[in-house]
């Protein structure tokens, strides 16, 4: 089964980068990713900007995504279920919140927060065996952000 070409030039494109502070051991590798992303996808506009965890990702992703300056904004961050149930709570609601600012403005917002039981699966999805999600979270945003161009041009 053939897939459809992705048009990963981001040479055109604005975005915004949010990073959770929490986790801040996994979220730096995320961002060190999505950096790495946004340089071979040839995004010279772009903008790194830091909360205090992934539950405040989506009212900065609403603004952001409100302020007609990004056309696309990648949240990253890293919820660690470790001993409590305060991760089914936390992700949920940063899912939910990060969707709803998307839908609500047009503006692609990209859920690149690792949901994880330990801190070396979080580690092996942030630069480890598993790849770098935040790599992926950039490329999925200019894809994005890319085909509503091509919509709206048509």
């Amino acid at each position: 089964m053939a897939t459809a070409d992705r048009n990963l030039d981001g040479s055109l494109l604005s975005l915004a980068v949010l990073v959770a502070r929490f986790n801040e051991h996994v979220t730096s590798r995320l961002l060190e990713g999505a950096r790495q992303a946004l340089g071979r996808c040839g995004v010279r506009r772009h903008d790194v900007f830091w909360v205090p965890g992934s539950f405040e990702l989506p009212v900065a992703a609403l603004q952001l995504a409100r302020s007609g300056r990004y056309d696309a904004v990648v949240c990253l961050g890293a919820v660690i279920r470790h001993e409590t149930d305060h991760h089914r709570y936390v992700a949920g609601q940063a899912a939910a919140g990060i969707q709803r600012a998307a839908l609500d403005t047009g503006v692609p917002c990209l859920f690149g927060v690792l949901t994880c039981d330990t801190d070396e699966q979080a580690l092996a999805r942030a630069g480890g065996a598993q790849g770098n999600k935040g790599s992926d979270a950039v490329e999925a945003a200019i894809e994005t952000a890319n085909l509503l161009r091509s919509l709206r041009a048509e």
